[in-house]
């Protein structure tokens, strides 16, 4: 098994996220091409899903990934072992 640092796999995230928003995006400007054209139920329908998957996608972007923390400098002032040095 091989560890990939996790500065690396949430690189890898951000950028596979950002490019499956991308991708998503254009269809969704597609079908949308489509729907304007065709006027079928099928496109609209294509075209809630897609919308739905990309508000889900923008919802893992917007979230921080499990077990991240965030320490502000100020938190790190106040750690018991430096107050008593």
């Amino acid at each position: 098994m091989v560890r990939v640092p996790i500065d690396d796999s949430a690189a890898m995230r951000a950028r596979w996220l950002g490019e499956l928003a991308e991708a998503l995006q254009e269809a969704r400007h597609l079908v949308k091409e489509l729907e304007a054209a065709d006027g079928g139920v099928e496109a609209v329908e294509l075209y809630a899903r897609i919308e739905a998957v990309r508000l889900e996608v923008q919802a893992i972007r917007i979230r921080r990934p499990a077990g991240a923390r965030e320490f502000s400098p100020e938190w790190t002032k106040d750690i018991p072992w430096r107050m008593s040095a």
